[in-house]
Formats: structure tokens, sequence, C-alpha cells
């Protein structure tokens, strides 16, 4: 899976004050647990309250089982996975595919038409070749990166719901879901521990953070977002439950390349990374929404972002930020705040 570094501060540590919240009735009190594993090239941590830790042992397991199922699905790093084997797949045919493939690449293609193919899940032969450049320090041949270009484009990716088919029309084309898998994964494993009757619970990745109800005698979760991981910055607190929190930015893994200093997030018109420092977070309804949104986002521009907001069903709030000359960052807010941020912007 492409790792996408998300850099932004997330209180994670300081989430909750105390250990325990007074029971209530025949309510059993409830005591904060936290796990950590690795997956999808990051650490997946997941903060619940259960009422005894057999309860929150039990529903992490079954969480972190869920994340480990999808990135078998998901991985492009992995020959045998599932988007592995649909992007070896003959150009034109269709190829049947999981529910969990199936809807991620739906929501993938609605980003991609609503960004302007500013998102795009058909990038994989550029996000190789970027890869291998940053590993080298040598820029792409401009032949090569033309022949990744012709490979890409979403409009070529043909998804049929109904059937749960999808067809690639492009030679060389491959799938990369670096900029949605980790959201969706987090969701899902949130999910999981609803199901299993711990909705206070939350799940981090990398910086894509899947929230739900609040910890016991609070309004919401308190993360802290500093786009650029500076000490000097003043980071910006929010308070917020049952919503998506994504942030992506280059600020850990730019390459300088002839004096250029590139991010890795890949721009679909140069098939390079984007040389404008910017970081993007993203507040919505779920974290496989602002994933994609904050990949999106940090490609496109305010007129795009606008539109793209505009396209939404449900409320979106996005912070832009750019760092001025004197060190300060500038940042620029679209959209609206969603129901789930309990401290207004």
């Amino acid at each position: 899976m492409t790792r996408r570094w998300i850099i932004a501060w997330l209180a994670l540590g300081s989430l909750v004050t105390g250990v325990r919240a007074a029971a209530t009735g025949d309510t059993p009190a409830l005591q904060r647990f936290a796990f950590t594993e690795p997956h999808m090239g990051t650490l997946f941590q997941i903060v619940l309250f259960a009422p005894e830790a057999s309860a929150a042992q039990a529903a992490a397991s079954a969480a972190f089982a869920r994340i480990a199922e999808l990135n078998r699905l998901f991985s492009d790093y992995d020959p045998d996975s599932e988007v592995s084997r649909l992007s070896r797949a003959p150009v034109g045919t269709p190829v049947k595919i999981s529910p969990e493939l199936a809807e991620l690449l739906q929501r993938s293609q609605t980003v991609a038409r609503q960004s302007e193919g500013a998102f795009d899940v058909t990038l994989g032969p550029m996000v190789r070749q970027w890869r291998e450049a940053r590993k080298t320090g040598l820029l792409p041949d401009p032949t090569a990166r033309e022949e990744a270009r012709q490979a890409t484009g979403h409009r070529y990716l043909q998804l049929d719901p109904v059937t749960s088919t999808v067809v690639l029309a492009r030679a060389g084309m491959r799938i990369d879901l670096g900029g949605i898998a980790k959201g969706y994964a987090a969701d899902e494993a949130l999910a999981v521990m609803k199901r299993r009757g711990l909705p206070r619970a939350m799940v981090a990745a990398s910086g894509d953070l899947a929230l739900g109800d609040p910890p016991p005698g609070k309004s919401g979760w308190t993360v802290e977002i500093a786009p650029f991981g500076r000490a000097s910055d003043i980071p910006l607190t929010l308070v917020v439950a049952n919503a998506g929190i994504s942030t992506s930015g280059d600020t850990e893994q730019a390459v300088e390349i002839g004096g250029v200093r590139y991010s890795h997030i890949v721009d679909p018109a140069t098939g390079l990374g984007l040389t404008k420092p910017v970081a993007v977070s993203v507040i919505a309804r779920d974290a496989t929404t602002s994933d994609a949104l904050a990949t999106a986002c940090s490609v496109a521009d305010g007129l795009v972002i606008e539109r793209l907001i505009a396209a939404q069903t449900d409320a979106v709030r996005i912070l832009h930020h750019q760092p001025r000359s004197d060190g300060s960052v500038e940042r620029t807010l679209y959209g609206r705040d969603p129901a789930g941020l309990v401290s207004r912007l």
C-alpha cells in the first residue's frame, strides 16, 4: 500500500484524562484501553472504552483482523492481493471483484469525477515510477513518464456496480489505493467495535482518524493538528465525534532532486511529485471520505476544491495550509463544519 504520510500531531496520548468513568445504575464503569499493531505500511492505533479488559482485547483483535483482511485485498505491494491480480488482468476484460473492492472503487471513482481527476486510483504506473525516483534521486525518463501517463485515467476504469465487475481499458493500468484505503480500513475497524457494543472508540492510521462516540463524560475526542510538524507551529485543537479526520502533507516524505523539492504526492498532470509545500486537513462524515478528499485537495486548486465541496452530500470542512515566506502558516477554510465537529471553526 502506498504510504501517504500525514503531517498532523494527533493528541492520542491525552485524549481523555482519567481511566475510569463512573458507573450509573447497573451500568459497569468503563475503562480506557489502547492497542497498536502494524498494518498497511504504518501503525494502526485503537483507543476504546470497555467495562473490562477481555472485552476490549477481543474487540481490538477483531478490528485488527479486519484491517489485515482488507490489506490482503487492497495492497499493491502484495503480488497476490486482489488489486494486484486485477492490475494484471487482460485489457478490456471484465473481472469479478469482492464487495469491499467494488465499494472502494465506486467511492474512488465518485471523488475522481468530483475532483476533476485530482484524485485518481489509476495512477499506479506513475506512483511506481515516482517511488523509484525517490529512491534513486533521478527523475523518470520523459518517454517512460509519457508511457505511464498513457496507462492512467479514471475514465478508463469501467465499474459495473450491479455485477461487481470492473474493466481496465488501458494497457499497463495499475490500481493504487494508497490515498483512500487506510481511511476505509479505519472506518471498518471502528464498525467492528461498534457491532461488539463498544461505540466509544477511535482508530488512527498514520493521520487518518475514524472517531466513534466520545469518551465517557466528554463531548468529543480532542485532536490537535500541526500540519507541518514544526515545533514553532501553534496546533489547532479540535473536538470531534462520529466523524473522520485526515491530513495530507509532504513534510516527512519530500525529496530534493536537481535542486527542486518534490512531494511524495504525485501530480496526475506531470507524473512527478508536487513541488508546492502544502498540507490539507479534512473533517468529514467518515475517514474514507476524509482520506480521499485530503489527497484530492493537496493537488487541486481553490476553484476545484470549491466545486468538489459543492458536490458533497454531507457537510465537509477543509483546512488548506501553506507556509508563508516569514515562516508563518496561511490557513484557508473551505466548506461547512460537519455535524461531528463539536468545536466550530
